[in-house]
């Protein structure tokens, strides 16, 4: 295989990933409704629990809510809160968190707007629930009362706490508390079970996300990211759960542990529930009406003696996928941040990107300086590879005429062209490693510039105000083009017809595919290509006037 059919062969597979990441999940059709993973329900009331409870009980704790789920939630009195990141919003129904606004993002629709993540508006719905589990104990469907309706956080003060009241019921009493913090998106979720009863009980407490199954497209050329729930464990590391495969039952995450998280992903955020280690819990998925699920976990409290307290705390994180700020929250949550396959690469290429970003001050300088140290890296495989390519392109004319010696007899032609290496001392494959080791680290960067959220709303200069979003005047996809046809020309003319016009046609197609493509990806490529022409042209250079000279003046 000759090096410009290696080229070729590149450009048509890095082209198919583009495309297939595009299309490949929001274009298929959902799978039939089945139910998933656990027992049928008509509510999204988390798995039944092993637990028990000696007060009296007449409901099981599958059927503790009092009507079914069907689709919308039960909008109920607000109560409001404001912090430094964070607009949030409670609904006395279930004492849920229903909205949740981060202050420092905005929304992609209306930059003016902050991004909304939490919503309970039909259909996009998403919302965190929690409740517990025994009879005549409050769940996410209970009415809860607020001592105030607005709630913000006071300079000079550190946090806030939200409490919420249940309603009273056989001899117990519970309150619900969210706790939010100044500097961070975590917020503390609270029970405190009051037994005023006579007897012991025992209960457990679950902690969920209630979600619309689809999200929403993150340009107008569909390139999606995952969307869905994810467990990590110590004995199975990160395993993401498709909505599909919850349709489908096809799960296989480990539904008891003593330590893990559960979250719920979608492009460049995560909310997740972060129980702490050493403590048992239960993960659970489940299909609770047309594209509705609910994922989570489900703790036990423990037994309750009469006239004791009993209380569970579970941290719930809201926010953007910041690297290093979620690394710091648990073990593994710095895997939500979805870098493809090629994670191992990407991970310390991003922080390399981090780390020139906190020199220079701009993401998009940022992307230049790395592109240009991710050349010099690859500098003598790259230099290998065009050397080769241009002892090739010296070769064309020699090349030309076997061809039209031996016209349409391939095997001599195939013949003559290996004499001709072998005398000229060329090696057509000379340039096809450094192009395929090249190839994985092009694809990792592809899936950090995708993914970090640190890019999403940042200007680079002039007309490009948002690295995440396309060239809103098309320039750099143009740019990008008009440097691929430079390179082309540069490359020896493929003997075959057909190759050599696809080889033509390649930059256009590619300036017409990156037209939707984030500023950020496009920037990186047209900078890739730049030095990519300068070192090419530098080599071709030389090559030719070294094939020029005479024998033996080359010495020195």
């Amino acid at each position: 295989m000759e090096t410009q059919r290696l080229v070729a062969l590149f450009v048509f597979m890095f082209s198919g990933f583009l495309l297939w990441t595009a299309w490949q999940k929001q274009h298929m059709p959902l799978p039939a409704p089945t139910v998933a993973n656990q027992p049928a329900a008509t509510n999204n009331v988390p798995p039944s629990s092993t637990s028990t409870t000696a007060a009296p009980a007449s409901t099981s704790s599958t059927t503790i809510a009092a009507a079914p789920d069907t689709g919308a939630l039960t909008r109920g009195e607000r109560v409001r809160v404001v912090t430094d990141l964070l607009i949030a919003e409670i609904d006395s129904n279930g004492g849920d968190l229903r909205h949740v606004e981060l202050i420092k993002h905005k929304s992609s629709e209306d930059k003016t707007r902050n991004l909304a993540l939490f919503n309970d508006n039909t259909p996009q719905i998403y919302v965190a629930q929690s409740g517990l589990i025994g009879a005549g104990l409050p769940n996410h469907k209970s009415l809860f009362k607020a001592d105030a309706s607005n709630y913000e956080l006071q300079q000079g003060k550190d946090s806030l706490t939200v409490r919420l009241t249940g309603q009273a019921n056989d001899g117990f009493a519970v309150t619900k508390q969210y706790t939010f913090h100044r500097g961070t998106y975590v917020v503390d979720v609270n029970f405190e079970i009051d037994n005023k009863s006579g007897a012991a009980i025992s209960s457990d407490a679950y902690f969920q996300f209630f979600r619309y199954g689809e999200a929403p497209s993150t340009n107008p050329f569909g390139i999606m990211t995952f969307a869905g729930p994810a467990v990590f464990t110590e004995e199975k590391k990160f395993q993401k759960i498709g909505f599909p495969d919850i349709d489908k039952g096809k799960v296989d995450y480990p539904q008891k542990a003593n330590n893990g998280w559960l979250s719920m992903l979608q492009h460049y955020f995560v909310a997740a529930w972060l129980p702490k280690n050493g403590v048992e819990r239960e993960f659970f998925t489940k299909k609770v009406g047309d594209k509705l699920y609910t994922a989570g976990v489900v703790i036990p409290v423990g037994a309750i003696a009469p006239g004791a307290k009993g209380t569970i705390s579970v941290p719930l994180y809201v926010g953007p996928q910041e690297v290093d700020k979620l690394a710091k929250l648990a073990p593994g949550l710095e895997l939500t941040i979805d870098y493809g396959w090629l994670t191992i690469i990407a991970a310390p290429l991003f922080k390399v990107l981090s780390f020139i970003h906190n020199w220079v001050g701009n993401w998009g300088i940022a992307i230049i300086l790395l592109t240009v140290l991710i050349k010099l890296l690859f500098f003598p495989l790259s230099a290998a590879s065009y050397k080769s390519m241009a002892k090739m392109k010296v070769l064309g004319p020699k090349l030309q005429k076997l061809k039209e010696q031996h016209g349409d007899d391939k095997a001599k032609m195939n013949q003559a062209m290996m004499e001709l290496y072998k005398t000229e001392k060329v090696n057509p494959l000379g340039g096809c490693l450094p192009i395929v080791i090249q190839i994985p680290v092009f694809i990792s960067l592809y899936w950090v510039l995708l993914a970090a959220v640190e890019l999403r709303h940042a200007p680079f200069f002039g007309w490009i105000k948002d690295l995440s979003a396309a060239d809103p005047f098309y320039i750099l996809p143009v740019l990008m083009g008009a440097t691929m046809f430079l390179q082309t020309k540069l490359n020896p003319t493929p003997p075959d017809p057909i190759q050599a016009k696809i080889m033509l046609y390649m930059p256009l197609v590619f300036s017409v595919m990156f037209l939707w493509f984030p500023a950020g990806l496009v920037l990186y490529w047209t900078v890739n290509n730049l030095l990519s022409i300068l070192q090419q042209w530098q080599i071709n250079r030389m090559t030719e006037l070294a094939a020029a000279a005479p024998k033996g003046s080359g010495k020195r």
